[in-house]
């Protein structure tokens, strides 16, 4: 089989992603392209001889010269149909100011696209449409995730006006944003918080204000996933639940964020354990929406907070 076209289908794909990143590492492109190393390396020769002016150093990686440039891109119709569904999460599922931002760069895509592909995309987009179930940002501060993107990139604290779950009123904090991740249908951005001299996280529809200061970072973070990784040793505790299997099929991705482990069939039910985080208040408050189809095995803590907070819904029904 001739490899001619696959080679030059990846040498391109190179040089784009050369023109994408400051700095591209070997070993970041021979995993993209399933190849090994010294593919690599000759394929970044391959473009230097052709005349790319292409800089290396040893355990950095290779970038373009300033001021070097390709001409536009053309798009395949696979590529631009991704970008529709792309535009639909942007207008449903980032604040208004991200949402306009994306909106103006997809115009600009769009420029460049032919005729018929631009009919062709446009015969698809007003036939996909996105929902959201809960509102993801608070109206008082609709440029929440523009302006954490910009206090990560420039090292900048903010200052934030949240309000906690327990709490009415709105407390001050000045924050070093490390980093944003969705999660449970909500926005959360994880930061080093001045005011409980801590990491803390963040739930981006309970900010009531949020702006960016003149302070620089004091802190030098670590990546997000290090601190993710950290919560996920969080001490734990063991449970076990019942659940008829006609509930048991819906409780899908809401398993996965109370901690489920495995599951098995137990004469006609799902046996379901978990290693919770949170037994005294998210996972008995959890186990209520389908409790009267399900029975706690174990812990007796969670039988307890969970005959406690039925007690306080009785109560508030006499």
């Amino acid at each position: 089989m001739d490899e001619t076209p696959k080679r030059f289908d990846r040498i391109i794909a190179i040089l784009i992603q050369l023109q994408s990143k400051k700095i591209v590492k070997a070993q970041e492109l021979a995993d993209r392209f399933d190849c090994s190393l010294r593919t690599i390396y000759r394929d970044i020769r391959t473009l230097e001889a052709s005349g790319v002016p292409i800089y290396s150093e040893a355990g950095v990686g290779y970038a373009l010269m300033d001021g070097y440039r390709l001409p536009p891109v053309m798009f395949t119709r696979e590529e631009v149909s991704s970008f529709i569904a792309a535009e639909k999460l942007m207008q449903k599922f980032t604040d208004p100011s991200l949402g306009a931002h994306y909106a103006s760069a997809m115009y600009k895509l769009k420029s460049v696209l032919k005729s018929t592909d631009k009919d062709w995309l446009s015969n698809i987009e007003s036939r996909v449409i996105m929902n959201t179930s809960e509102p993801m940002f608070n109206d008082n501060s609709p440029n929440t995730l523009a302006l954490l993107f910009e206090g990560i990139a420039e090292k900048k604290q903010l200052l934030l006006s949240y309000k906690t779950y327990e709490t009415d009123t709105a407390t001050q904090r000045n924050i070093e944003p490390v980093g944003v991740f969705h999660d449970n249908n909500n926005w959360y951005f994880l930061g080093y918080c001045h005011l409980r001299q801590d990491y803390r996280q963040f739930r981006t529809d309970r900010i009531q204000g949020i702006r960016k200061t003149d302070s620089d970072f004091t802190i030098e973070h670590d990546a997000l996933e290090t601190y993710i990784k950290k919560t996920e040793t969080c001490p734990t505790t063991k449970v076990r639940i019942l659940v008829d299997k006609k509930i048991a099929r819906y409780l899908g991705t809401e398993k996965k964020y109370h901690g489920f482990i495995s599951e098995k069939e137990v004469d006609g039910k799902i046996e379901m354990t978990f290693m919770s985080r949170d037994i005294e208040n998210s996972f008995p408050r959890w186990f209520l929406m389908y409790g009267d189809y399900a029975t706690i095995l174990e812990p007796e803590i969670l039988k307890a907070k969970t005959l406690e907070l039925l007690e306080i819904n009785r109560k508030r029904l006499l």
